[in-house]
């Protein structure tokens, strides 16, 4: 997992991660926003969901405090990051504005 996760941070396409957990609320209320953002965007995002109960030390390594955190990186570097929901036009605007 934790040399294929590195792989994909490497990519030239910019790559979303939503850490999330399954009892969080608003992590379930930005689900259907992603998939919004990534039908729209297409093969310009990558969006990985990962699960913060499940993969704890990644959420640490990424200092993942609360959920819904998503971050944006770009060839491997992090290029954006925010906690909590936000709108599917917000966060297709943040996305365009690194491509």
């Amino acid at each position: 997992m934790k040399n294929s996760f590195n792989t994909i941070l490497q990519s030239e396409t910019l790559v979303l991660i939503d850490f999330f957990a399954d009892w969080c609320g608003p992590c379930k209320m930005l689900a259907p926003i992603l998939k919004d953002v990534k039908k729209e965007l297409e093969d310009d995002i990558k969006i990985i969901k990962i699960d913060v109960d499940k993969n704890q030390p990644l959420a640490a390594k990424y200092q993942v405090r609360g959920v819904p955190t998503m971050m944006l990186f770009k060839n491997g570097k992090q290029v954006w990051r925010q906690s909590g929901v936000l709108q599917k036009n917000d966060i297709i605007n943040i996305i365009k504005s690194h491509i």
